[in-house]
């Protein structure tokens, strides 16, 4: 059994929606960021590095990072479909993957959002913010220009890619509340209505 410490609507998000889409039985562990409870002494001895997604495999041992463990969830259930088959492929995937967690999520949106953790200084925090803002919406113009008339970002299946930007999306709509670009508008759409991805935005308490 697998179990997911994860944060309702986090980038956690996407890995729930993976476990669902490969079928996997798994349980949830919540840990609530909004109340600092990655810093609790019990979830950091679980994972030091105080942060979710986190993955527990038991024989395997707790896996972090988000593309780590979205790589594995694809390896490990290959009728999922959620690397492509060939090296162009998933290098492609893997480089969307990390653009959004390394530049949209990490240097965007925690700069629009987490200002003091680039600065302590307040008078710095406009500048910073701008700065998120930037980069955000740089890399959403970048996917949607990749998206064109493309169902997902490899074409006509969905690999961890699109549940990595599926959680960048879900933060422009919900936390944001801001329309996305017509093409990501249009996947966003594609990916709720997935039953995978609606299950877990339902145990999410989003439905």
């Amino acid at each position: 059994m697998l179990t997911l410490f994860h944060s309702p609507g986090t980038c956690s998000l996407g890995i729930h929606c993976l476990l669902e889409e490969v079928g996997a039985p798994y349980e949830l562990r919540l840990v609530d960021v909004t109340k600092g409870q990655q810093h609790s002494p019990d979830f950091v001895a679980v994972n030091p590095k105080s942060k979710v997604p986190a993955l527990n495999r038991e024989q395997g041992g707790l896996l972090t990072e988000w593309p780590a463990i979205a790589t594995f969830l694809a390896l490990t259930h290959p009728e999922s479909h959620l690397l492509p088959s060939d090296p162009e492929g998933v290098a492609r995937a893997l480089e969307s993957v990390d653009y959004v967690v390394a530049s949209l999520h990490m240097q965007g949106f925690t700069r629009i959002f987490k200002p003091d953790h680039f600065s302590p200084n307040e008078a710095d925090h406009p500048a910073i913010r701008e700065k998120g803002r930037q980069i955000f919406e740089k890399g959403l113009a970048s996917f949607d220009e990749k998206l064109g008339a493309h169902a997902y970002l490899g074409g006509d299946q969905p690999t961890i890619a699109d549940f990595a930007l599926f959680y960048i999306e879900f933060w422009r709509v919900m936390r944001m509340k801001i329309e996305l670009p017509a093409n990501l508008a249009g996947h966003f759409a594609r990916m709720k209505q997935r039953p995978a991805v609606a299950r877990a935005l339902s145990q999410e308490g989003f439905a």
